[in-house]
């Protein structure tokens, strides 16, 4: 997997979201945190999530969605369960993924993280592709932005504690951190990156 000096990942399909904005100046990627996402809960495939991060969810398709179709999120990647991507964000953006968050004493995780949707629920075991495909998009994550760190990666849970639950117990860290070595192991070293400034 290769990411573009524009921040899109060549392996994802790109189907941009209106629920993003430019990092605050001087904010960049420190840290990717792991969610997950199923529309209806607990109910895999379909459009809905396209739907919700295009704003375009309708409310009387699902009794939960009349609660959820006025929102304004994103997130900067989806992985299916069969491990395909998809793109809604540019890395050098920001996604509407964290909301009231801290990380350590810093505030506002949107602004200085990169958020990825595993599609899946807290108490349902997630697919050997995701946790695959998860370790690579990582892997390429951190080889291009060098303000990124395998130790700083963490779950919506840890970083809004009390109000969000994800990735859930079901989630492997165990398992993504080794699948995240071998990856690391096998990424060539030319592998290209891309500069992150302000103007970008």
């Amino acid at each position: 997997m290769k990411i573009d000096a524009a921040g899109w990942l060549d392996a994802a399909r790109a189907r941009p979201s209106p629920n993003a904005d430019e990092r605050p100046a001087g904010c960049v990627p420190e840290l990717i945190v792991v969610h997950n996402i199923s529309l209806p809960p607990g109910e895999f495939g379909g459009p809905w999530i396209d739907a919700l991060f295009d704003n375009a969810l309708p409310a009387d398709a699902h009794p939960y969605f009349a609660d959820i179709a006025a929102l304004r999120v994103s997130a900067h990647l989806l992985i299916r369960r069969d491990g395909a991507l998809a793109q809604y964000v540019s890395f050098l953006r920001r996604a509407w993924h964290a909301g009231v968050s801290f990380y350590g004493r810093r505030a506002g995780c949107n602004d200085f993280s990169i958020g990825i949707e595993l599609e899946g629920a807290d108490e349902v075991p997630y697919t050997d592709a995701q946790y695959a495909c998860l370790a690579e998009v990582v892997a390429a994550l951190l080889h291009t932005y060098p303000t990124l760190a395998r130790e700083r990666i963490s779950g919506h849970a840890d970083i809004a504690p009390g109000r969000k639950t994800d990735p859930g117990p079901s989630f492997d860290w165990g398992r993504l951190r080794r699948e995240l070595g071998r990856s690391l192991a096998s990424q060539p070293s030319s592998l290209e990156t891309s500069p992150i400034g302000p103007n970008q």
